[in-house]
């Protein structure tokens, strides 16, 4: 089940934890420390126009929501995003793999975190398990959908973008 997302709520922590253009890992790790019962997520975003495939990513649920603190910089409406979870990690483990990460990879950032080995493999990219194939398999055909040409009354297409 796909739940919704709180754009308000988005945006609200978005400003109180001074979210980042092009960090949307590390705004989802310091907006799960700072949301109880947050659950930390990684996957992928689709989205129709630029850049015309799907976007990794990463958001918290809560309960009943979707909350992206790095909503206000996709410059989109709330409702033309779809997010397709690959992982879910709590807050403790967020914390455990983040450190584990650390200590094995000290030069590296450690989001985002992909979990054990075996791993997959989409084109030249290294993704974690099977999860992480089947969401981008899913956000590909999402933003093929969103952007096929659209027919126009003369019978003519034209391209969204």
């Amino acid at each position: 089940m796909n739940k919704p997302l709180d754009a308000e709520q988005s945006i609200a922590l978005s400003t109180s934890i001074k979210s980042k253009a092009k960090a949307p890992f590390d705004n989802a790790y310091r907006a799960a420390l700072a949301t109880k019962g947050a659950i930390y997520v990684q996957g992928f975003v689709a989205l129709a126009g630029q850049p015309h495939k799907p976007i990794e990513h990463s958001w918290l649920e809560l309960e009943n929501c979707i909350v992206d603190p790095s909503l206000p910089h996709f410059n989109r409406p709330a409702t033309a995003l779809h997010y397709f979870p690959a992982q879910r990690l709590t807050v403790k483990q967020l914390k455990a793999a983040i450190e584990e990460a650390k200590e094995d990879y000290p030069d590296d950032d450690p989001l985002p975190i992909y979990g054990k080995a075996p791993y997959e493999y989409y084109g030249d990219l290294m993704l974690g398990g099977k999860e992480y194939l089947a969401a981008h398999n899913a956000a590909i055909a999402q933003c093929q959908s969103l952007n096929q040409p659209k027919s126009t009354s003369n019978g003519h297409t034209s391209a969204e973008g």
